[in-house]
């Protein structure tokens, strides 16, 4: 299959950087053709400005400033988003990618105002994320991260890709058995991706 990983991370040496390379590693094990798009390495500027919003609706012009997104987008066959979890949420950068590139015309169609899923190609998607909290204190929040993958993601595939998340809850106190585990997990997981 053809993979999409979006990385999201700004520190080369951090925990996250693991986390991707044992992912990585799973998934070419697997023979997948994998398209890494580390969002903070190629500089993707996550900002959607007054000019974009303006033209938001002109599928064409939209388009444009991103092409080089949704061309990799549109020619993926699965998803696979490796990130942290800041403040409860998906970091800037990301949520960002989904407002400049889940645009009209590549995630999703409008037909008199009602939004129609346009990501029918994807198969599958993933989330691989840690928190620095317990995992019932993003279960009291609603867990807004793991919904973006299982439920967001998926909905614009009209419901037809399949969607896993695997996260690592209570970071700020893993040790290194516990983290070494969680990649070999990683690894395991996207092995059977």
């Amino acid at each position: 299959m053809r993979v999409l990983y979006l990385y999201a991370h700004p520190l080369e040496d951090s925990f996250h950087a693991a986390i991707r390379d044992a992912a990585l590693a799973g998934l070419r094990e697997a023979g997948h053709d994998v398209d890494l798009c580390d969002l903070y390495a190629e500089g993707f500027d996550p900002v959607l400005r007054a000019e974009h919003r303006r033209i938001y609706h002109d599928e064409a012009a939209i388009r444009e400033p991103v092409a080089c997104y949704v061309h990799r987008l549109m020619r993926a066959e699965a998803i696979v988003l490796s990130y942290p979890t800041w403040c409860f949420g998906l970091p800037a950068i990301l949520k960002g990618f989904f407002d400049r590139v889940f645009i009209p015309g590549v995630s999703f169609t409008l037909s008199e105002g009602v939004a129609r899923p346009a990501l029918t190609h994807i198969r599958r998607i993933a989330g691989i994320s840690t928190y620095g909290r317990p995992r019932w204190t993003a279960i009291l929040m609603g867990d807004p991260p793991r919904k973006s993958v299982t439920r967001y993601l998926r909905m614009l595939t009209g419901g037809r890709a399949r969607a896993s998340y695997t996260a690592l809850y209570d970071m700020n106190r893993a040790d290194a058995a516990r983290r070494t585990a969680f990649l070999a997990e990683v690894g395991r997981r996207m092995r059977a991706f």
